[in-house]
């Protein structure tokens, strides 16, 4: 039987996000997987997404997504989230602080064959960067 949604929603999350887990990724994501975020350019592929992922967890820390509501249909998921991490490396141009940063954002899933096909994130990357001690806005 196929995983539902949610429980792509949370594999996404606790396992392939919060542990890195490349195996999960390739196991639940699409080989075609289309992935657009607040934090970057829009990727393509399970290795896209992948390279991605490492990228984030290089310069944040303990990075963690916390999912806080979600509302599911037959193929489509939507999320609010709370994501945190210790800013350890370079992160939009700003060199490593060493404090916790912590933002609020919304995830947009579609799904199709048992598997993620499609997700585009939505971030306070104003907050991130204020909190990172950068003045300069986000705009796009």
């Amino acid at each position: 039987m196929a995983a539902s949604p949610r429980e792509l929603v949370e594999r996404f999350y606790h396992e392939v996000w919060n542990n890195a887990d490349e195996r999960v990724a390739r196991e639940i994501l699409d080989e075609d997987f289309r992935f657009r975020g607040s934090l970057g350019p829009e990727k393509r592929g399970q290795d896209g997404f992948i390279d991605y992922m490492r990228s984030v967890h290089e310069a944040l820390g303990d990075y963690q997504c916390i999912i806080e509501d979600r509302v599911t249909t037959e193929n489509r998921a939507s999320a609010r989230m709370m994501f945190k991490g210790i800013h350890q490396a370079e992160f939009f141009d700003i060199e490593a602080t060493g404090q916790e940063i912590k933002w609020a954002g919304a995830a947009f899933f579609t799904m199709a064959d048992g598997r993620i096909s499609e997700l585009w994130v939505l971030g306070d990357i104003d907050s991130v960067k204020q909190q990172l001690g950068s003045t300069a806005s986000f705009s796009g």
